[in-house]
């Protein structure tokens, strides 16, 4: 089985195709407000570095947020019409997950700007933290994980980036099969509105 992974909601562009469960072909690129302009490339690229053409992807998973307001919508759209054309299942996960991949005792800081962040807590996958979206001097005086993903500037940590393809993977046990891909729609946290703060 052929599946597509993408990821557009944060400042990188995460493009790949997992065979069977493993990474076959994987794009991923730093480009901040400039995914829709390389998706297409970068998706024309991981199909030739697999060997595929689109007639042999069974379907595709993709982040749902939270993360920039367009950013989540890039991936969200390419998808849906990519699976509602074809009747492929569309899978979704959530950003914060995926960055955490299978780490142990690991905390995931998004820039949520404002001085805030989206950020929750996993273990080996599990959530131990809810996603939310707090201001990063709190998140800062919380209690310190062992690992911290993502925008770790922000509380004092060195940034971290993984291997979005590989989290993909590693993940699968937690995408969630949309029953209607027509009723896919992104996650924001908009309970905080953090993601309409601008600065």
């Amino acid at each position: 089985m052929n599946i597509l992974c993408i990821d557009t909601s944060h400042r990188f562009l995460a493009v790949g195709i997992l065979k069977d469960g493993q990474p076959a072909a994987s794009f991923q690129k730093e480009c901040w407000k400039k995914q829709s302009e390389e998706l297409f490339p970068a998706l024309q690229e991981v199909m030739d570095q697999a060997g595929l053409s689109t007639e042999d992807i069974d379907g595709a998973v993709i982040t749902e947020g939270p993360g920039s307001y367009t950013g989540v919508r890039i991936a969200m759209t390419v998808a849906k019409v990519f699976c509602a054309m074809g009747n492929k299942p569309l899978y979704t996960i959530s950003t914060l997950r995926l960055y955490a991949g299978m780490l142990e005792d690991c905390r995931v800081v998004l820039d949520a700007r404002g001085q805030r962040a989206y950020t929750a807590v996993y273990s080996s996958g599990e959530e131990i933290e809810a996603p939310s979206v707090r201001p990063c001097g709190e998140i800062s005086g919380t209690e310190m994980r062992k690992n911290v993903v993502g925008d770790g500037r922000l509380i004092g940590r060195d940034d971290c980036w993984p291997d979005l393809i590989g989290c993909f993977a590693a993940c699968r046990a937690y995408w969630k099969k949309a029953d209607n891909i027509h009723l896919v729609v992104p996650e924001y946290l908009k309970a905080n509105e953090a993601y309409l703060v601008k600065k």
